[in-house]
């Protein structure tokens, strides 16, 4: 079976910066495309980045030239580094893929979150 699993949240000042890793076990896996969503308290889920197969990035318009998402295909994670955090960037961080285990069919999946909290 495949699982998501995010790591890297937590607490920091603004102007900050962390590192987000979603972690994709299971066995034999291939990730397609894959993006990190974000959900702030109250509020619907939101696109944050994604990433083709290939590598290719993409981004909301808000995060642009302060967050770069990546991934490492030998090591089956999706990383999303954050640089100059704001107050609004707080929210929880959910990492979705596009997987499959050996010739297993493609399925959407999705981890269970990790905090990121903004505050001065």
């Amino acid at each position: 079976q495949v699982e998501l699993e995010e790591s890297g949240g937590g607490l920091v000042q603004p102007g900050g910066s962390l590192r987000l890793s979603c972690a994709v076990s299971g066995s034999a896996v291939t990730i397609n495309h894959a993006g990190w969503y974000r959900r702030r308290q109250g509020d619907k889920r939101e696109l944050v980045a994604t990433i083709s197969a290939g590598g290719s990035p993409r981004y909301e318009d808000s995060v642009k030239g302060r967050f770069t998402i990546s991934r490492d295909n030998a090591a089956n994670t999706i990383n999303l580094q954050m640089n100059n955090l704001k107050t609004e960037d707080t929210a929880v961080y959910v990492c979705n893929a596009y997987v499959r285990s050996g010739r297993g069919p493609w399925d959407d999946y999705w981890g269970q979150g990790t905090q990121v909290t903004v505050s001065s």
